[in-house]
C-alpha cells in the first residue's frame, strides 16, 4: 500500500445503515462516520448491528481521526462501541458533537474521549492528508461534506444531502464551494444513493410547515405528532405551528427529550418559555390547547406512540376526536409495525393523518432525488465515482446517472463492504479487499453473538426444544431410572403423552447399546436417534439437549 491512496467502506454499501468509510494514504488513515442499524426480525435477540472494525484494530496506530458528517443514528450509533476498542479523536460539527456527547455519557466514555468541534470553514492536517469541508442540506442541522486533499488528488465525500433552496433553518448547501472544487479537479466523488430511484428534485422542508399549520387549525382536541427526534427542522415547524394556534407543548420519549434539550442548549431550536409543559401536566389544560410531540413514527414497540396507541402511557391518553399525525414515512421493513400502530389509533377513535408523504404533505425526504444527485455530480465533475449508502439497485441507478452527466464508463465502482479501490500513478483499480461485515450488539455483549448462536436461536424460535434427562450408573453406564423428557416450545406434554413415552423408550434403548459410561457418545447417539425419530413423526427439528447424570 506504499505511495498510494486507498478508499473502502466497512459499512454503508449495499445497505442503508451502519455507515463507515475509510480513506488511507500510505500510513495515514481517516475514518468517516461510525453508524449502527437496528436488527430486523430475522436476527433474533440482537439489539444493534455495527461495522466490523477488525481492520481498524489491526492498524489503529495509523488512524488519525474519525470525522462525522452529521448526527443521524446510522452515522453516529456505533461510536461508543468503536471507542471501547480504539480511542481516537472525533471531529464533528457543533450539533453533531452534542448528540455524540449524549451517547458517550450514557456509555461512561465522555471523560476519556477527545472531541473536536469543526465547521464548514475548518481545515485539518491529518498526516499527509489535508481536510476541508462544505455545508450540505439534510434533515438535521450542521451537516458537512468532506474534502480530502491527498497527493493523488481530491477525494470528496458528500455525506447525506439534498439541495433545498429554501431551508427552514437557513443552512443552505454551499453550492459555490462545490462548483469551485469541481473546477479545480476532483479525483473521486463518494456520494449517497438513498433516493436514486426517485425522479425529480426533493421537495423543500418548508412545504411541511404549511400542511402542519392547516392540520393544527383544523384539530378539535389534543394533537399528537410523531417524527424523528433528530429532525430538528421539523420540530421547529411543529413548535411554530403550536405557537400560532396558542397550544402548549409536551415531549414524550427519551430520545425526543434528549435531542430537543441539546438543540435548545446549542441554539438550534427556539421554544417560547411559556410553551413547554411536562407530560404529567397535559390534563391540566383544555384538550384544544395541547400538542404532544413524541417518538415512535416507525412503529417501534417500546416507543411513545406505540404505548399511546395501546393505552399504556400513564400520563397521557388518546381520546376520540384527538388528532394523531405521523410526520415521517415508514423506513422499508417497518411498514407492518406502523400499520399496527395506525390500526390501534383508529380503534381509539382518533383522527389519524398518516401514509404517503406526497398525499399528506407531512414529510419530505432529507435525501436527494435524481436531479439532486445529478447536480452534485455536475458540480463536482469527478474523474472517478463510488456510489454509497444504498441497496444494490440504488447504486446501479446512481452509476447510470453519473454516466449520463459525463463520468466516463468504467470509472464508476459499485463495491461491497470491504472492497478496496486503490489509486496510484493516474490509475484506479479494485483488486483486493479487507475484512468487513456485521458485529452484533446483544445486551452488553459486543461481537459475542455469531452465526452459530443465531442459528440456535432461529431453531428454538421455530421448533422449540426438548431436554432429555438420563441418570446412569457411573461404573457400567446402565440406566438407574427411566429417562425424563421436558418439552419447551415443541409440544405440550399433557397433549402428547404417547410421543413423550416413545421418546423415553427410544432413549432407554439407545443407552442400553452402550457397555460403559461413555457420556459424550451417549449424548451424540441420543441426538441422532431422537432427531431422526421426531422428524419422521412430526416433520420438525427441535433443539435436543441431552443431560446425562452419573451416580
Amino acid at each position: 500500500m506504499d505511495n498510494q491512496l486507498s478508499v473502502f467502506a466497512l459499512g454503508g454499501i449495499n445497505e442503508i445503515g451502519k455507515n463507515m468509510y475509510v480513506i488511507q494514504y500510505e500510513d495515514d488513515i481517516v475514518v468517516i462516520d461510525c453508524g449502527a442499524k437496528f436488527a430486523d426480525g430475522n436476527i433474533l435477540g440482537v439489539d444493534l448491528i455495527i461495522p466490523d472494525i477488525a481492520y481498524l484494530q489491526e492498524n489503529q496506530d495509523k488512524i488519525r481521526a474519525l470525522i462525522v458528517t452529521h448526527g443521524h443514528e446510522d452515522h453516529i450509533g456505533g461510536i461508543p462501541y468503536l471507542l471501547k476498542k480504539i480511542n481516537i479523536p472525533i471531529y464533528a460539527s457543533r450539533f453533531t458533537l452534542g448528540l455524540i456527547e449524549l451517547k458517550l455519557k450514557e456509555h461512561k466514555l465522555f471523560r476519556e474521549s477527545t472531541l473536536v468541534e469543526i465547521h464548514s470553514e475548518s481545515e485539518l492536517q491529518l498526516g499527509k492528508i489535508d481536510v476541508s469541508f462544505f455545508k450540505v442540506s439534510h434533515s438535521i442541522p450542521d451537516c458537512l461534506g468532506i474534502v480530502f486533499h491527498t497527493p493523488e488528488g481530491k477525494v470528496v465525500h458528500t455525506g447525506d444531502f439534498k439541495f433545498d433552496l429554501t431551508p427552514v433553518n437557513d443552512q443552505s448547501s454551499d453550492i459555490h464551494k462545490m462548483a469551485e472544487l469541481g473546477s479545480e479537479g476532483v479525483l473521486l466523488l463518494i456520494s449517497e444513493s438513498t433516493n436514486a430511484e426517485r425522479s425529480g428534485s426533493t421537495p423543500s422542508e418548508g412545504l411541511v410547515g404549511r400542511h402542519l399549520d392547516e392540520a393544527f387549525k383544523n384539530a378539535k382536541r389534543k394533537i399528537f405528532i410523531s417524527t424523528f427526534a433528530s429532525n430538528v427542522n421539523r420540530v421547529q415547524q411543529i413548535v411554530d405551528a403550536a405557537q400560532r394556534t396558542n397550544r402548549r407543548l409536551a415531549l414524550l420519549g427519551r430520545s425526543m427529550i434528549n435531542v430537543v434539550s441539546v438543540a435548545i442548549q446549542r441554539g438550534y431550536l427556539r421554544i417560547p418559555n411559556w410553551m413547554l409543559i411536562e407530560a404529567r401536566d397535559v390534563n391540566q389544560f383544555p384538550p384544544e390547547k395541547v400538542v404532544i410531540l413524541c417518538t415512535g413514527s416507525q412503529g417501534e414497540h417500546l416507543a411513545a406512540l406505540s404505548r399511546l396507541s395501546s393505552g399504556n402511557n400513564r400520563d397521557v391518553k388518546i381520546h376520540p376526536e384527538d388528532t394523531v399525525i405521523l410526520a415521517a414515512s415508514p423506513i422499508p421493513g417497518n411498514e407492518k409495525d406502523v400499520s399496527r400502530v395506525v390500526d390501534n389509533l383508529f380503534r381509539l377513535g382518533a383522527h389519524v393523518i398518516y401514509g404517503s408523504s406526497s398525499i399528506t404533505g407531512m414529510h419530505v425526504s432529507g435525501h436527494g432525488y435524481q436531479e439532486d444527485l445529478k447536480l452534485m455530480l455536475t458540480l463536482m465533475q469527478p474523474e472517478y465515482f463510488i456510489p454509497i449508502h444504498g441497496e444494490y439497485r440504488m447504486l446501479h441507478i446512481h452509476r447510470q446517472l453519473a454516466e449520463a452527466v459525463g463520468v466516463e464508463k468504467g470509472h464508476t465502482f459499485i463495491l461491497n463492504n470491504g472492497d478496496v479501490v486503490d489509486f496510484g500513478k493516474g490509475d484506479a483499480r479494485q483488486t483486493r479487499s479487507v475484512p468487513a461485515g456485521d458485529t452484533f450488539v446483544d445486551g452488553i455483549g459486543i461481537g459475542e453473538v455469531g452465526a452459530i448462536v443465531l442459528r440456535d436461536r432461529k431453531q428454538l424460535s421455530e421448533d422449540g426444544m426438548l431436554v432429555i434427562v438420563v441418570t446412569i450408573n457411573k461404573s457400567d453406564g446402565t440406566l438407574v431410572s427411566s429417562p425424563d423428557t421436558i418439552s419447551r416450545g415443541f409440544v405440550y406434554a399433557k397433549d402428547a403423552e404417547k410421543l413423550i413415552k416413545d421418546i423415553n423408550d427410544l432413549v432407554a434403548v439407545t443407552i442400553s447399546n452402550f457397555n460403559e459410561a461413555n457420556v459424550y457418545g451417549m449424548k451424540q447417539a441420543i441426538k441422532k436417534n431422537i432427531g431422526q425419530f421426531l422428524f419422521l413423526q412430526t416433520k420438525r427439528k427441535p433443539m435436543l439437549l441431552p443431560i446425562i447424570i452419573e451416580i
